[in-house]
């Protein structure tokens, strides 16, 4: 499994509420769909952070982030909207003790939103046993744990990733991120796959799931294995089984 993506299992399994960090400078291109769907089959709950908001203007962002909901704007640099958040989270959470997952792109400012929630020198942070370096547990007062995650990739990474495994430039199994790979290719041949491998899921991460479930490829707890059902899409795909 891809790094990034091993972030994201451990934090979906830790944690009870994923805040997703955008900049209100580019609120759709900041946003991770696959992250998105992925948090939402896992029931976990989902608050988007609209950052940076002193950089545009008001009216605007909040236009642009109408249908993201529920939503909090800060700007963490210049400390506006941290306390709106801090109680968001704790009514989320009803007031108790809450596990909060921190996921973004690069640079859309996830370490100064934790600075500004921990405040300076308030934060505790520890690898956590499993996690890779970069993954940081900060404790934000007596209620609030937060885990942060490296930033994701960013679409023109994907992109090529997607296309050096589907054309066969790179092997099946050196492909550095299998599970955005095979996603991109589902997401191009939906039917095709699901006919080869008799599923029919409605998107790209519920096809994968079923194929792994389906082949028996299955994590802990009975989940499916994602990372090993993307390898063998990618095989069967450069090996021209999946016609």
């Amino acid at each position: 499994m891809s790094t990034f993506w091993k972030h994201v299992h451990n934090v979906l399994y830790k944690a009870e509420l994923i805040i997703e960090v955008l900049d209100a400078r580019a609120v759709e291109e900041t946003r991770n769909r696959e992250v998105e769907a992925k948090i939402r089959r896992s029931g976990k709950k989902l608050l988007y952070v609209i950052n940076k908001c002193d950089l545009v203007d008001q009216k605007e962002v909040e236009k642009n982030a109408k249908n993201l909901q529920p939503s909090v704007f800060i700007s963490s640099t210049e400390h506006l909207g941290t306390t709106i958040l801090k109680k968001k989270i704790l009514e989320i959470s009803h007031g108790e003790k809450i596990v909060v997952g921190i996921v973004g792109y690069p640079n859309v400012g996830k370490s100064s939103l934790i600075n500004a929630l921990a405040g300076r020198g308030a934060a505790g942070t520890s690898p956590e046993s499993g996690f890779t370096k970069g993954m940081q547990k900060i404790r934000v007062g007596t209620k609030i744990m937060l885990f942060d995650t490296p930033g994701v990739f960013p679409k023109k990474e994907k992109k090529d990733h997607f296309l050096h495994a589907k054309i066969g430039v790179v092997d099946y199994g050196k492909v550095k991120d299998p599970e955005t790979a095979a996603l991109g290719l589902i997401e191009e041949n939906k039917e095709i796959i699901n006919k080869h491998y008799q599923v029919n899921g409605d998107d790209a991460e519920e096809v994968l799931e079923q194929i792994a479930l389906k082949k028996n490829f299955l994590l802990a707890g009975k989940k499916p294995n994602t990372h090993e059902a993307a390898r063998l899409v990618l095989k069967e795909w450069q090996g021209r089984k999946i016609k």
